[in-house]
């Protein structure tokens, strides 16, 4: 496949033509033909709202060429005769926010003419368009595989015809010139795709509690509901839960007495149960069973005055909950060279718990050298990995001997989805973690023809679908379920929210 780059205006195309490798098109303000493929239309245009300054980029999520009054059936003033997707859009936009530059994604709206007046402007920007061109509309194809980059030159507080244009356009050039890497780097990573998904991926049975919990309890009590921690490892989890009233705090002393609060999926340490009781905290403890159990494998462990050496991480959350349960008991070994020189008070009298989210191998690795060293350790009743970290790390195991690239979303303080990256590398395959499709760097695309793409357990499953659509927009991609693993365990809510 070839990528082709537009500029419609000669001053766009003079400020990019020294500084892309990719061949360059000048359009002028013809009509043109709509692109097949792959294209980017690059250039400068002006913005619809306030928030957007001279000099901001717009990466269009959405092409409309405007219709006037009466041009399409039922089409009023403002909307588009023409509506076409933008499916790259956030790749390309994080691509430029990686540059520094301040980028703004949303609809970009085509017009027959310049649109400057006060009332012109908002009455685009009220069918939800952020910005106006007078070109796109006309060479974007129908596909979804058409960019559009804008820098802004005027804006609804500063319109064209006002002193100082001048400045805001040698501006707005100069910047156009700075997304000249971003348009190389998705020039590169333009081709066609095969797209293997590891099963299964995204949501445990923990994580869905946990949400649920804060979910129900918003529902029920009303917001605010504060939530000690983040909920589960992932920003956008948490950003939703926001949105809709919950209160996220490092500490309970943030939350006021009397208050609601939810623990988060890791547990915690007894002593903050004592805080809340002492706050007078109405208390939904969410932690994950699975993590519950470790908790109780300890707390057995120091009733008999048993050293217990944790295998796990030991600056992670549900570690630090989990030594809490009997400090002076624990110990924390992250891994096998840490279990050959860990020295333990009474020999005899040793067992180990783990971390619910380790890396399966890593894990076995350390607890095979501590049985070595200590004959009589005493061992878990049941495996302490949960089963979705240990399903997980099978799927993409699998996914990552066929893929060139294995992308894992996830946010970089989930351990499990740390652990999906780290057995993809150690599979053979390159492996990168990021919160979302924005995050992804084009370059790890150029050449990669077979993608594997996972999710950690705290990842919501709409984010692989945003990506595949993202993927989409550079080129066909075709997509196969690797696996047929189903996971149906399910964990009852907390009797606060269950109960009618």
């Amino acid at each position: 496949m070839t990528p082709v780059v537009y500029t419609p205006l000669f001053a766009e195309y003079f400020a990019l033509r020294d500084k892309l490798t990719i061949p360059l098109t000048r359009t002028g303000r013809s009509q043109g033909t709509p692109a097949q493929g792959p294209a980017l239309i690059a250039g400068v245009g002006g913005a619809l709202i306030d928030r957007i300054a001279p000099g901001d980029v717009i990466v269009a999520s959405e092409i409309r060429q405007r219709g006037e009054p009466g041009a399409a059936s039922g089409a009023g003033p403002g909307e588009g005769r023409r509506v076409v997707p933008s499916y790259s859009a956030e790749l390309v936009a994080g691509q430029l926010r990686r540059l520094g530059m301040t980028v703004h994604t949303g609809p970009v709206v085509t017009t027959d003419q310049v649109i400057d007046a006060v009332g012109a402007r908002a009455a685009l920007a009220a069918t939800g368009a952020i910005a106006v061109d007078t070109e796109s509309g006309l060479l974007a194809g129908d596909d979804g595989q058409s960019v559009v980059v804008r820098v802004m030159v005027d804006t609804p507080a500063q319109p064209l015809r006002r002193v100082g244009m001048p400045a805001r356009g040698i501006k707005a050039l100069a910047q156009l010139r700075r997304t000249a890497p971003a348009i190389d780097a998705w020039a590169r990573a333009v081709g066609e795709r095969e797209v293997r998904l590891a099963a299964p991926r995204s949501f445990c049975a923990g994580v869905e509690r946990a949400i649920d919990t804060v979910e129900r309890a918003l529902e029920r009590f009303g917001a605010p509901v504060y939530v000690r921690r983040q909920i589960v490892h992932n920003r956008h989890v948490v950003n939703d839960l926001e949105r809709r009233g919950a209160v996220f705090v490092e500490e309970l002393d943030a939350v006021p007495e009397g208050s609601l609060v939810v623990l988060a999926a890791h547990g915690v340490a007894p002593a903050v149960r004592r805080q809340a009781d002492e706050r007078r905290l109405t208390v939904i403890d969410a932690t994950c069973p699975l993590v519950a159990k470790v908790h109780h494998e300890v707390r057995r462990y120091a009733a008999r005055d048993t050293t217990v050496v944790l295998i796990g991480h030991p600056d992670h959350e549900e570690v630090i909950g989990t030594m809490g349960e009997a400090p002076e008991h624990v110990i924390v070994v992250a891994s096998p060279a840490e279990a050959e020189t860990v020295d333990i008070p009474d020999p005899a009298k040793v067992g180990y718990a783990m971390q619910t989210t380790l890396a399966v191998e890593e894990a076995a690795e350390t607890a095979a050298v501590l049985r070595r060293r200590f004959p009589l350790l005493i061992e878990p009743r049941t495996d302490d990995i949960c089963y979705a970290t240990s399903n997980r790390q099978a799927g993409v195991r699998e996914i990552a001997a066929q893929s060139d690239l294995v992308i894992v979303l996830g946010s970089q303080n989930s351990s499990n989805s740390q652990r999906l990256a780290e057995v993809a590398e150690a599979a053979g395959a390159r492996a990168v973690l990021v919160d979302d499709a924005g995050e992804l760097d084009l370059e790890l695309l150029a050449g990669a023809e077979r993608i594997g793409i996972t999710a950690g357990a705290s990842a919501p499953p709409e984010l692989i679908d945003q990506l595949i659509r993202c993927l989409s927009g550079l080129g066909p991609v075709s997509v196969t379920e690797n696996g047929t693993l189903t996971e149906d365990v399910r964990f009852a809510l907390p009797k606060e929210v269950s109960q009618p």
